[in-house]
């Protein structure tokens, strides 16, 4: 029986997951597919790490180098260190022995209990199966529906004040230095100090030929000048102060940025308390509600609080993420993600919450200047133009550079804050220096590679989406970026490769991609956005929530290179908030639409593999009951009283079970679901009934990171008349 592997991953599409594998269990058995789960959530990752549970990561990425792969993927938690610590506490909780996360490791024991640890922050998960490259688009669907009932998006004053501020040089972006590999080769990265000790970073780095090396950094002194800078413009010009980071991906590089923002911003409480601050544990890295959660450890921990306080009251108004409970821009470095909380901005008029709660324009403070100008390129076309459309815009949709851990800067262990002055250099097995920077003391260095089978894998998958669509395809590319500059020049070899007569390609940096690509889709028209992995991640969520309303309705594929498949459900996060309402009012609001779209794409990847009709079959009934579930707009409610993603997934199942039995490819099928979409029609009112009397009180779950599977099982299917109409299928 062919195969598919459904991940359990974390919060909110973990939980949905209770609620919908059983219908996808029940349906595929009766086509001969068998659906596999593996656990790949941070939880079950931190226990793989010390022998207590099956290493499901390992095998998964294993699992993709094979042409029989074919993997549904959900949205994962990319751990920021705070994160990680709760998952800790939790799994000590309940009763797994497992070791504290050690802050400042002083012992080999505690060294490697680190190095467990630091495996399983950020995005882990994502470098090891994505085998191939990223081909994202909202399908035809969803785009009908988004034209036929538009989401709202905020109106765009002329003289709105909202802007981006970003540093422009002395950082990652201007540093950078890049080197084409001429041979196969294990390089080392070493700092050289002042006084000529020579520390080394990292002993072995291989690496093939071909394949683009960059390093690169980031100047505190720089930072902390820029950072102040922007916080006194931002009370000059009367607009909310807010930082936009990537602390989940950029694991090691953003956390420590973000923690320069809080120093600077709070500056007058560490120059008079950071020794306290410091001795206690509390680091401005983990944000500022990590230090105000440890203040009742300090003897002066009141008196620090005030000067907090009085630091808020002092600068400029801060943009929250919650101002009824005060939570700050700076709160939490996960809080606060670059790719979906620029165009959350946008959207609603580039204006974000303040302290007061309510919508006030904002200046979003974004370092580095490799891709701030694409969001400054969309607020200037939006006040300059109005609003976009979504009853009549196009879409861009995406093609990724990710293969092989392609371009994964600031997510794995080429990232270090450097302890003193000096160099760090990049040499090679020869003793050259390929990559040379001069540093200072707390400077960040990072570096990252690209396999040239990936860049080669990239172009044509561009060059097929091109010709499969009609559309233009623009690799957002800036020959004034060093990394980029080689990529240019790989690409224009690779394109002569492919036969290219009448499509349309182009390459433009990407601020200019950016203002192409809107000027078109205000036309109604699309444009594919080829570019590298960091901006996949970020125009994955930054199109998708100006054009459909949301990143987490996109079919997300990723067409493994050895001819296996790795289906994404969609660029949504994991919805933390999501989880507290449910925990609060057992009532879930995750849409699993992009888990429908993943799940039809991956049925129909199996039909073509394993030459099963009945998977072809599947695939095709669910692409129009997803269509009927659109119509219908079964998506979740977001308040009491309507259906949440428990009552979404009946309506699905049911929309399901009737294109089966009124199909006519497959008969035996047909005969099987006639009497399953007969009860759910019949049955109706009474399963809606069920779940929406759940509603409205505290649901327990067992554990947020870890839930039990009892407890969230009986929460995520109360409907026992849905519940027995599946068990008869």
């Amino acid at each position: 029986m062919a195969t598919i592997i459904y991940t359990h991953t974390d919060e909110a599409p973990l939980l949905a997951t209770y609620s919908f594998l059983p219908v996808i269990e029940a349906y595929a058995a009766k086509a001969g597919v068998g659906v596999e789960t593996r656990d790949i959530s941070v939880a079950a990752r931190i226990l793989a790490q010390f022998g207590l549970a099956d290493d499901a990561l390992a095998e998964l990425g294993e699992l993709a180098t094979r042409p029989e792969a074919n993997i549904i993927k959900l949205p994962n938690v990319s751990a920021s260190i705070p994160q990680l610590k709760a998952a800790i506490t939790e799994l000590q909780s309940q009763g797994f022995d497992i070791p504290d996360y050690p802050e400042n490791p002083s012992t080999p024991q505690e060294q490697e209990t680190r190095a467990k640890y630091d495996r399983i922050k950020g995005s882990a998960v994502n470098p090891v199966l994505r085998e191939g490259n990223s081909d994202r688009r909202a399908p035809g669907a969803v785009k009908s529906y988004a034209r036929k009932h538009p989401h709202s998006m905020g109106e765009w004053a002329p003289d709105s004040k909202t802007d981006v501020a970003t540093m422009g040089e002395r950082d990652f972006f201007s540093n950078e230095q890049s080197v084409v590999m001429a041979a196969d080769d294990t390089l080392r990265i070493e700092h050289v100090a002042t006084d000529g000790t020579v520390t080394v970073l990292k002993e072995s780095l291989p690496v093939l030929a071909g394949e683009v090396v960059d390093g690169t950094f980031m100047d505190v002194a720089a930072l902390q000048a820029f950072l102040a800078q922007t916080i006194e413009r931002a009370k000059a010009e009367g607009v909310l102060y807010s930082l936009h980071m990537k602390a989940t991906m950029m694991k090691v590089s953003d956390p420590i940025i973000f923690g320069h923002a809080v120093r600077t911003f709070f500056k007058p409480v560490f120059d008079a308390y950071g020794d306290d601050l410091a001795a206690a544990g509390l680091s401005p890295n983990d944000g500022l509600g990590a230090i105000l959660d440890g203040l009742d450890k300090l003897s002066n921990g009141a008196e620090i609080r005030a000067a907090i306080d009085a630091a808020l009251a002092e600068g400029p108004k801060m943009a929250m993420v919650n101002s009824d409970k005060g939570i700050t821009n700076l709160h939490v470095p996960s809080d606060v993600i670059i790719d979906a909380s620029m165009p959350a901005m946008i959207r609603i008029g580039g204006k974000m919450w303040g302290p007061d709660g309510a919508e006030a324009d904002t200046l979003a403070v974004i370092p580095d200047s490799s891709y701030a100008g694409v969001y400054r390129t969309v607020i200037d076309d939006c006040r300059r133009n109005g609003a976009l459309d979504p009853a009549t815009m196009g879409s861009v949709p995406n093609v990724g550079l990710m293969a092989k851990k392609a371009e994964e800067y600031g997510s794995h262990d080429k990232t270090f804050e450097l302890p003193a002055d000096g160099t760090v250099r990049v040499v090679n097995s020869a003793g050259d220096a390929l990559i040379s920077h001069p540093v200072s003391a707390g400077d960040i260095w990072r570096a990252c590679q690209t396999k040239d089978v990936s860049i080669r894998d990239w172009v044509k998958l561009a060059v097929n989406r091109a010709r499969a669509t009609g559309s233009p395809a623009v690799f957002w590319l800036d020959q004034n970026r060093a990394h980029d500059a080689n990529l240019i020049a790989k690409v224009r070899e690779y394109l002569a490769d492919h036969d290219t007569d009448g499509l349309t390609i182009e390459i433009m940096a990407p601020a200019e991609a950016c203002a192409y690509s809107l000027e078109r889709i205000r036309r109604g028209e699309d444009t594919i956005s080829v570019t590298g992995n960091v901006l996949r991640d970020y125009n994955t969520d930054l199109f998708p929530i100006l054009e459909v309303g949301t990143s987490a309705k996109m079919l997300s594929i990723v067409p493994l290179m050895n001819g296996g498949g790795l289906f994404e459900t969609g660029a949504g996060g994991s919805a933390p908030k999501h989880v507290q309402q449910l925990v609060e009012q057992n009532y879930l609001r995750w849409d699993s639409l992009g888990e429908f779209f993943a799940l039809a794409a991956s049925f129909e990847h199996l039909a073509g593999y394993d030459d099963n009709a009945g998977a072809k079959v599947l695939a095709d009934t669910l692409d129009r009951a997803t269509a009927t579930f659109l119509e219908q707009d079964r998506s979740p409610g977001r308040k009491l009283g309507t259906i949440d993603n428990r009552g979404s997934h009946f309506y699905l199942a049911l929309y399901w079970a009737q294109e089966l039995a009124a199909q006519t490819e497959n008969t035996d099928l047909a005969a099987v679901f006639k009497p399953l979409a007969e009860s759910l029609v019949a049955n109706e009112e009474k399963i809606v009934a069920e779940l929406l009397a759940v509603q409205g009180s505290p649901a327990d779950i067992g554990g947020y990171y870890r839930p039990d599977e009892t407890k969230a099982t009986a929460v995520m299917r109360p409907s026992t008349t849905f519940n027995e109409a599946l068990a008869a299928l």
